[in-house]
């Protein structure tokens, strides 16, 4: 009997997603369940390796067709030991043995990698990369993520920082970042850094904002919510988005220069702004482009949503 199904993982701080897909990459079942991080979350392999067995018998999938299992998770990934660590939203301070345990618990050879990567191979393989070799993914969430698709091989780097796009410096001297450097990408571009630059820019202005009254008066301000104004014509919202894709551009341009993908693919939660964000980034990446980089490379938003981890988790197994 042919192997042909692949299943991709994608291990979340709330949600465990999984899915079984053809070796093509098309989905055919998906499903998820709560992340258990009590207890250090010891729970979270043996829940992923019962919740695999259980569907796959729900299904009636004869698991000789099953080729492997690709996982996508947070954390430092050690790719060849299959082991995780430091990925704190799991509970999981030590080092964990993810590989090992579930090809014991499942019989399948598992793969595994960051979930910025995989969620990178998602959307070049299935999704706006249209399956080219060389995809440049950025995604804007609470963090701002990435990965790096050159010659249709994921960047690692020697020290498993290959991707690290958030922590560009946009911003020489800027804003602090967790990760003890100053001006990252990440503290202008993610979900809190957008509303950061907007409290800052509230304090300078002085004119007619909705933004700046709402922030003044201390109400709850979220990254949608400035997008919204900004789409609705406000004068200090649109100030902060216009920085914002700024800083994107610059970025994107960096990693174009480097790399000459066929496209930057944007995405995550503050992503979903859309075309609105989209056209801003690429007026302001193309002076910072080499001229070559400028006409090869597009700036593109991503198309693969919530399923890219997934998906992309999968592609690991083929």
């Amino acid at each position: 009997m042919a192997k042909d199904k692949l299943i991709g993982v994608d291990l979340g701080g709330t949600t465990i997603k999984f899915a079984i897909l053809t070796d093509e990459g098309e989905v055919q079942q998906k499903w998820s369940i709560q992340t258990n991080v009590l207890d250090g979350g010891k729970y979270i392999v043996p829940d992923i390796i019962e919740s695999i067995n259980h569907h796959l018998d729900i299904y009636q999938l004869d698991r000789n067709r099953v080729i492997g299992i690709g996982l996508g998770t947070p954390g430092t990934v050690n790719i060849a030991e299959g082991t995780v660590k430091g990925a704190y939203n799991l509970n999981w301070a030590t080092e964990q043995p993810v590989k090992e345990a579930i090809e014991a618990g499942t019989g399948f050879s598992l793969k595994i990698d960051n979930d910025a990567n995989v969620a990178a191979l998602g959307e070049a393989w299935k999704g706006a990369g249209n399956n080219d070799d060389d995809v440049s993914f950025i995604t804007l969430g609470t963090g701002v993520g990435g990965g790096l698709v050159a010659n249709g091989q994921l960047i690692h780097g020697a020290g498993g920082a290959g991707g690290e796009v958030g922590h560009i410096i946009v911003e020489p001297n800027g804003y602090l970042c967790t990760c003890g450097n100053r001006g990252c990408l990440e503290q202008y571009a993610s979900a809190t850094g957008v509303v950061h630059l907007a409290q800052d820019f509230a304090e300078q202005y002085v004119g007619q904002s909705r933004l700046k009254q709402m922030i003044d008066n201390g109400d709850e301000v979220t990254s949608k919510i400035i997008f919204d104004l900004a789409k609705d014509g406000d004068f200090l919202a649109n100030e902060t988005v216009n920085k914002v894709a700024y800083y994107l551009g610059y970025a994107s341009a960096m990693i174009a220069n480097t790399l000459n993908p066929s496209a930057i693919v944007i995405g995550g939660g503050v992503a979903a702004a859309g075309e609105f964000l989209r056209e801003r980034v690429e007026k302001d990446w193309k002076p910072f482009a080499f001229p070559t980089v400028r006409t090869s490379t597009r700036i593109k938003l991503a198309e693969l949503g919530n399923d890219a981890g997934v998906i992309g988790a999968a592609s690991l197994a083929r």
